[in-house]
């Protein structure tokens, strides 16, 4: 909302500085001019053209926000310029009759250039102008009907991601009441403090990377007190998070595979998480773990639903700066994502 409070305050403060300086230009600076040169006869002739030349000014509005508006907006050209032409022919004879009024003591002449000049001037201006605000207007309305899409799009695949992963989490929450009911206390604390980030982080554009890792490092610490020595998790952070902002919940898609097709009928299941930060704003982030032969075979109706998300959610956030190689084999499943990351304001989130 603050954006779209920006860039409509930019956008009146361009349009009111080129009218206050156009209209400075073409009516004032001449007068100006001729009283800093102390050339009264020029100061003489331009005062008493003035309510001449003021005729420029419903002129200039009637082409830009009628005509062009109603006709040339709605690709009406053939209507346009024949209304154009009406105008300018209404516009000149009443400039001519005034400016003729005004200097009784010279005769105004059609076909004078310094009579046709500042009809032809105010018209073609006016439509240069006009064209232009109506392309900037389309440009701006094909910008934010593809943002909402996109939007529209990221919304509908976090709707997706949002209760998957919950289903993951509770289904180790009842193993633990099963099992080790000591320690479901413990596992529920920390859904809760996970569910807490879904809530109140996974809506923003942004969040700080820091805090994408520590919901990262609540996961696997409920994995761990789920599965506890049945399965080696190995988690290693290299660098500072720093100021660096990631898009919310786009790393946990690629663990919850792992936990999900990493154990199980697996032989010493082992899943290896590495993040590394470099600067100024590098991001690396890989997923590995063991996969047994069945595992091929085996497909449920859910499975994919959070790789499938994340991948369309990179492509569609990091179009330009993202490279995730996906490595499959017999033995072992591995993701390598590297990103480009930047440091933005949290206002502008």
């Amino acid at each position: 909302m603050k954006l779209e409070n920006k860039r409509l305050t930019s956008d009146l403060l361009f349009r009111v500085l080129f009218h206050l300086l156009f209209w400075f230009y073409w009516l004032l600076l001449p007068i100006l001019n001729s009283i800093m040169d102390n050339d009264t006869h020029r100061l003489e002739l331009l005062t008493s053209i003035l309510p001449a030349n003021l005729l420029s000014l419903p002129f200039f509005y009637i082409n830009t926000e009628i005509l062009i508006k109603r006709f040339f907006s709605k690709n009406q050209l053939t209507r346009y310029f024949l209304s154009l032409l009406v105008l300018f022919v209404v516009y000149l004879i009443l400039y001519v009759l005034l400016k003729d009024y005004l200097m009784d003591k010279y005769p105004v002449k059609v076909y004078d250039s310094r009579t046709l000049f500042p009809v032809v001037f105010i018209i073609s201006m006016s439509t240069l102008y006009g064209v232009i605000v109506i392309m900037v207007n389309q440009s701006k309305k094909d910008s934010e009907e593809k943002e909402e899409k996109l939007k529209s799009e990221l919304s509908f695949l976090r709707s997706q991601i949002s209760p998957h992963f919950i289903f993951n989490v509770l289904n180790s929450i009842v193993y633990l009441i099963r099992t080790k009911s000591d320690r479901a206390e413990n596992v529920t604390i920390e859904l809760s403090n996970l569910i807490r980030y879904m809530l109140y982080e996974s809506e923003n554009k942004q969040v700080l990377l820091e805090k994408e890792i520590e919901y990262l490092k609540n996961y696997i610490e409920l994995q761990k007190i789920r599965f506890g020595d049945d399965v080696n998790i190995n988690l290693k952070i290299e660098g500072t998070p720093g100021t660096l902002f990631i898009e919310p919940m786009l790393l946990i898609p690629f663990v919850e595979n792992a936990f999900k097709h990493g154990v199980g009928f697996i032989k010493n299941p082992e899943i290896d998480i590495w993040l590394n930060i470099t600067s100024p704003n590098n991001f690396r982030f890989k997923v590995s773990n063991k996969i047994g032969p069945e595992k091929e075979n085996q497909k449920d109706s859910n499975s994919g639903i959070g790789l499938k998300n994340v991948k369309r959610r990179i492509e569609l956030l990091y179009p330009e700066s993202n490279n995730l190689k996906v490595k499959n084999n017999d033995a072992v499943f591995e993701i390598d994502l590297s990103l480009g990351l930047k440091t933005i304001n949290q206002n502008d989130r």
